[in-house]
């Protein structure tokens, strides 16, 4: 490895944009924790029911000064968007390339020293049967830990539950992300995605009175 590399990190916010996401939050009412103390992580958001989950989780990251990048296929980045979705943190992904979408973001982990790739493993906000197994491949390959954030839509707040090293159990894991999106409220819970709307009625039912 190289020990003279310069960090790299796609930083979206200004002092400005920080600042007014803080007090947009602070006005919607809702609480963002720290991040972890990580350089580079593969983040997974959820539960993801609602177009409120991307603003709230975009809006919680520039408050605290987190970049949160993101893949876009490449096609989009032509002038001038390709500069205003790098400056957002995007990285340009080729679907067409020889090669999956995996190896193109483990090399972009390999590339930087500090880089925070958000994921939504449900990949749609109404009752995914399954989740996505992409974050998941990236996090192994690229030797990265999972960082679990969750948003609770009662308690109005934005928190990470857990810096996980994924192992060599994915069943086991699975399970354990499942529940940690479990543990909190989401805006619709009618939608949440199967294995995490089990865990999240068999908790719910526990709580309710006989």
């Amino acid at each position: 490895m190289n020990n003279n590399k310069q960090a790299h990190y796609n930083h979206p916010s200004t002092s400005l944009t920080q600042s007014t996401c803080r007090l947009l939050l602070r006005w919607l009412g809702w609480n963002i924790a720290p991040f972890p103390d990580v350089k580079k992580a593969v983040a997974i958001g959820g539960p993801h029911t609602s177009n409120w989950d991307g603003i709230i989780g975009l809006m919680g990251a520039s408050a605290i000064g987190i970049p949160a990048t993101i893949m876009i296929k490449d096609s989009l980045f032509f002038w001038p968007m390709g500069a205003l979705l790098r400056r957002f943190g995007a990285i340009p992904i080729n679907r067409g390339q020889a090669g999956s979408v995996v190896e193109q973001a483990v090399e972009q982990f390999r590339q930087r020293d500090k880089l925070v790739l958000v994921v939504t493993p449900e990949g749609t906000r109404s009752n995914a049967a399954a989740w996505k197994t992409g974050f998941y491949r990236i996090a192994k390959e690229a030797k990265v830990p999972v960082v679990v954030a969750t948003a609770d839509y009662v308690k109005k707040e934005v928190t990470y539950p857990a810096v996980f090293m994924p192992t060599d159990n994915q069943e086991a894991d699975f399970a354990q992300f499942h529940t940690w999106f479990a543990s909190v409220t989401p805006r619709h819970p009618e939608r949440l995605s199967a294995p995490v709307k089990e865990r999240y009625l068999a908790r719910i039912n526990q709580k309710t009175p006989d």
